[in-house]
């Protein structure tokens, strides 16, 4: 039997990383104006079943940090599993073309 779907949680850094993104996004891409919150949304259904598809992310102050790419918008999601929780906890959503690390 598998196991029951991670519960998703976004830091409050990760809702205004994704807000802004998304105000971004409805104002400049009006050919695809929901596709970033489709990929997004897609990707933390799949983060909540299978965790550890992301890869792992350098980060001298966060153990086990990892991203995944939403490659047709190009942000990748800043994670960490929280196994205690139960939950995969997204810390940021980052542009890939900004050239270092949230």
């Amino acid at each position: 039997m598998s196991e029951s779907p991670l519960a998703v949680v976004l830091t409050r850094r990760a809702e205004r990383q994704l807000e802004a993104a998304l105000a971004w996004w409805a104002a400049n891409r009006p050919a695809a104006p929901n596709l970033l919150l489709d990929e997004f949304t897609r990707a933390l259904e799949l983060l909540s079943v299978q965790p550890s598809i992301g890869s792992t992310a350098r980060s001298e102050r966060l153990r086990g940090l990892r991203r995944v790419l939403l490659e047709p918008v190009g942000y990748h999601i800043y994670y960490r599993v929280r196994p205690v929780r139960r939950s995969v906890e997204v810390l940021a959503l980052w542009h890939a073309r900004r050239g270092s690390t949230p």
